[in-house]
This record gives C-alpha cells, structure tokens and sequence, in this order.
C-alpha cells in the first residue's frame, strides 16, 4: 500500500502531511500520529501501512515549522503551545475529524495531549509513547542548547543537529537514506532552524506539564502509554506514576527502546497499538 503525501493550507498555516486510506473494513476510527522535537511525520512510516491494513485511515502531519510543512516567522505564528493547539485544531476541522484515536511521541507530543484535554469530544483513545508527561520533565540539554542565545541561533542552522538528536535520543544508529529526509528541510531553507530555536524558546514545559498532569485525573477515555527503557531524557519513572493517576490506563515497558521507539522497534509497538486503536469503532 502506499503512504500519500498532501499539502492543505489552514488560516494562513501550510500543513504537509501523509495519510493511508483504510484497507478493508471501514468500520473502524481514524488514528491521527503526532511526532516530537526534531522529528517529522516520517517517523511513523512503518506505522502507517499497519494501521491502515487493519482498516484505519492514518493522518500524520508535520507539525508547523517541522518537516514539509509552511515555516512562517515567529511574529506570523507564535510557536507557543497554544499557538499549535490552536494550529491543530483547525487541522483537525478541515479535515473533518469528528472523533480519532490520537498518538503521541516525544517533546511537542506533549502539545497533543494539551489538545486532547481542551477537546476531549474528539478523542477515542490515548497513545503515548514516550512524551513529557509529568513536571518532573526537563527539556533536555541537547533540545535546551538550541534555544540559548546567540548559540542556539548557530546549533538550529546544522543540518547535522538531526543525526545527534534523533540518534541520541534513540540510542541507535539512523540509517543514511532516513537522515537525508530528516535533514533536508534544514538544507533547503534556514527558517526550519528558526522554527525550531522558537519553539524551544517558547516551549512552556513547566506550564503543560501542570495542565497534562492535572488534566488526565479526570480522563475517562482510554490510554496506553507506550515507553521506551532507556530513553536518556524522560524516565520510566514519570511513566509508571502518570498510569497510576488516570482512571483508565496501561503501560507497556519497551527494552531496549529509546526515546523515538517507532524509529527502530515499529513492531514491537504495533503489537498493542493495533489492538487498542481497533477497540474504539466508530458507531
């Protein structure tokens, strides 16, 4: 099957993003993937086939500033949190969303999840893989230095900050053909650096964490939390006491798996992922 890549303009915003159409029974919700810092929705490209191939349609966008998506500057789009939620929801909308499965991943992830609590109607169930999740989470020193003055205006211009991020934070080796495709909006144009040094500028960790952590008390609807071991920046720790806190949650500890785990280990995640999105059909 083939993953199809579309561009929409939504407000302004030029939103890139791939989606496979349900193969087989129809009957089932759509799943929308969101990615984190420094990622693109390519990291879910042998996600999508899988979730499709049961009967899922798939939608996984690049956030604004990341990947194909527009980049516009920081006084045409504030790269705050709210910024995105507001961002997404018009996504949401023009592609008549009317109720999905949501998964997360990563720092930015955690914007999805803010989402998800201002606009519970539209959310079937919960994925979270490896995103901040608590206020014990810290931006990690090699996000937080592309944010530091003068210093983080030079880091966000390497192309190569892709290869150190993606691969230290996964603890694996990115295969070269994978990187180019991670690496070429920075190559083409110096505004995916920009995007970038704003968003972590702007990224209101401690005030998200306190909303998501207060927020899911009261959530009612399904969540599995998906998390990589030996993530060097979010512990399991913060994992295992968010799943305790909700109503209706599980855990699935991942060894061996960093923090990008659908980057290496897309099989061992979809052996939970496919059955859990396939439990909420759409009436």
């Amino acid at each position: 099957m083939s993953i199809q890549e579309h561009k929409i303009t939504v407000d302004s915003l030029e939103w890139y993003y791939r989606e496979a159409e349900p193969i087989g029974r129809t009957d089932l919700i759509p799943v929308l993937l969101l990615h984190g810092i420094v990622s693109q929705s390519y990291s879910w490209r042998n996600v999508i086939p899988s979730l499709a191939a049961q009967g899922n349609r798939v939608i996984a966008p690049d956030w604004i500033g990341y990947g194909f998506s527009g980049k516009p500057e920081k006084q045409d789009f504030a790269y705050t949190p709210d910024a995105f939620i507001t961002a997404l929801d018009g996504f949401v909308q023009s592609l008549e969303l009317a109720r999905f499965s949501l998964v997360v991943q990563g720092f930015l992830g955690s914007v999805g999840l803010q989402y998800a609590l201002r606009h519970p109607e539209k959310i079937a169930n919960i994925a979270i893989l490896n995103t901040p999740i608590s206020t014990s989470a810290k931006i990690p020193w090699k996000i937080k230095q592309m944010g530091l003055p003068l210093a983080g205006d030079i880091i966000t211009q390497d192309p190569l900050l892709v290869d150190r991020t993606l691969e230290g934070g996964s603890r694996y080796r990115i295969e070269d053909q994978d990187l180019d495709i991670y690496r070429k909006p920075f190559l083409k144009s110096s505004s995916s650096g920009r995007s970038l040094l704003t968003t972590i500028r702007n990224f209101q960790l401690e005030k998200a964490m306190i909303e998501i952590e207060n927020g899911f008390k009261k959530w009612q609807q399904p969540i599995l939390v998906q998390w990589g071991m030996i993530d060097p920046w979010l512990s399991v720790d913060m994992a295992e006491t968010f799943v305790k806190s909700v109503p209706n949650g599980e855990i699935i500890k991942l060894n061996n798996v960093g923090h990008y785990p659908q980057e290496h280990y897309h099989e061992v995640i979809l052996q939970d992922l496919l059955p859990f999105v396939r439990r909420s059909q759409s009436n």
